[in-house]
């Protein structure tokens, strides 16, 4: 049974458009075992294709105002996240949306997810955020991670993304 207590604190730091082919690098290494039991090799490829090329995601940084942090082990690159602002809502309130948490398949099991969600908590309760939303497919098993960071299932949905649709909950924690 792995711990979601760490081994060891991460550094964390904001990542900039000179990152971009060390994100790439951790996506190449954590994409496909994170969803190969969950969808289609076509529909992995094709989502990788899409959202992980270096024009995607300088447009991610640049233009959609997603920030990324990237966590280092030992000095080495080990995972990273993404986050942005979203909308405010009806009731007016101000949250933001958790779009990648990916760790190191080696770096699994050792709190290197625990401490990057709580980088982008913090940052985001900082930025006035009330609430952090995040997408996970509604069969992807870390959905148990996530509850147990206190998320919770807020809605189902289907997002389209080009011939394909990501099953997913919308998972919620309140920063407050």
């Amino acid at each position: 049974m792995t711990s979601d207590a760490p081994t060891a604190p991460p550094r964390i730091e904001p990542a900039t458009l000179n990152d971009i082919p060390t994100i790439i690098q951790l996506a190449e290494a954590t994409w496909e075992p994170t969803y190969r039991f969950i969808i289609s090799r076509e529909q992995i490829d094709y989502m990788y294709r899409v959202i992980y090329t270096p024009a995607s995601l300088k447009r991610q940084m640049a233009e959609q105002q997603h920030s990324f942090l990237l966590a280092y082990v030992a000095g080495e690159p080990a995972g990273f996240a993404s986050f942005s602002p979203q909308p405010a809502e009806e009731d007016g309130g101000a949250g933001f949306k958790l779009h990648k948490i990916y760790v190191l398949p080696t770096r699994q099991g050792q709190g290197l997810g625990v401490h990057l969600i709580e980088a982008v908590e913090n940052a985001a309760r900082e930025a006035g955020g009330q609430f952090l939303d995040l997408n996970v497919n509604r069969y992807n098993p870390a959905i148990a991670f996530y509850e147990r960071r206190g998320f919770a299932r807020h809605r189902e949905v289907d997002v389209p993304i080009g011939p394909y649709f990501m099953n997913d909950y919308i998972m919620r924690k309140p920063l407050s």
